[in-house]
């Protein structure tokens, strides 16, 4: 019996992850769980949308009803919903947590190069799903969103009217605007999500799984199992589903009034959570250049941190803040302190 147990093919689930990862490198602290918790809110994602598609309806005039008749008419849609909702909001900041994490700690170094590329691919369709997402409401909430949004890509040079009828699909957002949206979220970025989802997963493996320093340069040589990595992932997973749970029973998703008429927007109007930054910015000036042009210097520097600036050497792999990539972290870090700060001052307007 024990040698048919000590013979045991691994499961689909063990064998992605690796036989054995050090032990150092395999503690919350240093991982924060950020990766793992991304898959297992993504596929939590995948579930709770497409139960939703069962009840939403893509009209200009049901798209806002629908969502309501799921959240007040529906038996348990309500938290169908809210899960939904929550799920994707935590995404963002757990996606935005992996990613520093991976700077902070130099872990795009030598062969990870691409699939820190890959990481930051998913990044990017992670605001735009939860973007493309919150348009979807089409209610009174959204109208910032939807105007501005819209309006900043008539702003790009040479190609800003037709980038502008391609996502709107007219001369004003309409019935088309809802339906290329609805298929976008659906579709157009949900597919690509999901392939690169495997191919980050894979790559993983592929580059060797964690970084961590040369088998000769360890301070601690003790490994833990894929069992064991396993059991703290369960245990991740068990904690993120109480958090979701508890959000989503207390705090209901947004919802307003259906959206009768596009009108000009009031001081009231706000961008999502995760754009606050960039409407804080529009008030300094031009639209093109605080509203993309910045954003877009701000991704490509942040895509080519692993190439311009001094990567970490294989003796601090595997650690927090190490020194020979601290430029790197610096300038990550600048980042994030003025997007925070920027949306903390749209949050909480001075007078």
């Amino acid at each position: 019996m024990d040698k048919k147990i000590a013979k045991r093919r691994p499961s689909f689930v063990e064998h992605i992850h690796p036989p054995s990862i050090p032990e150092a490198q395999s503690r919350w602290r240093y991982t924060l769980g950020a990766g793992g918790t991304a898959i297992f809110l993504s596929i939590i994602l995948g579930i709770s949308g497409t139960l939703e598609l069962f009840f939403y309806v893509p009209a200009i005039d049901e798209a806002a009803e629908s969502v309501q008749r799921l959240s007040f008419l529906v038996p348990y849609g309500w938290l169908v919903r809210n899960i939904h909702y929550w799920a994707a909001q935590l995404l963002l900041i757990v996606s935005s947590i992996h990613l520093l994490r991976i700077v902070f700690t130099g872990s795009y170094s030598n062969k990870r190069k691409f699939n820190y590329l890959l990481g930051l691919g998913l990044f990017l369709l992670v605001i735009l799903l939860d973007f493309t997402g919150y348009i979807l409401r089409w209610d009174t909430g959204i109208q910032w969103a939807l105007v501005v949004g819209t309006n900043l890509l008539k702003t790009i040079p040479l190609v800003g009217s037709s980038l502008y009828n391609m996502v709107v699909g007219s001369t004003t957002p309409g019935t088309e605007t809802l339906v290329r949206f609805y298929s976008w979220h659906v579709f157009g970025l949900t597919i690509p999500a999901v392939i690169l989802v495997v191919w980050h997963v894979f790559r993983i493996r592929r580059d060797g799984g964690i970084a961590v320093p040369p088998a000769g340069k360890r301070e601690n040589n003790r490994r833990v199992s894929r069992i064991d990595l396993l059991r703290k992932e369960t245990a991740a997973i068990i904690i993120t589903s109480i958090i979701l749970l508890l959000l989503s029973i207390f705090f209901a998703a947004p919802i307003d009034q259906g959206i009768k008429e596009i009108t000009s927007l009031t001081g009231d109007a706000n961008a999502p959570w995760f754009f606050l930054w960039v409407q804080q910015m529009l008030k300094w000036g031009d639209p093109f250049t605080w509203g993309v042009l910045v954003p877009l210097i701000l991704l490509l520097f942040t895509a080519l941190i692993p190439y311009i600036l001094p990567n970490t050497s294989d003796q601090e792999l595997g650690r927090w803040f190490p020194k020979s990539n601290r430029l790197a972290q610096i300038a990550m870090g600048m980042v994030a302190v003025a997007i925070s700060i920027l949306t903390l001052l749209e949050l909480t307007p001075l007078g």
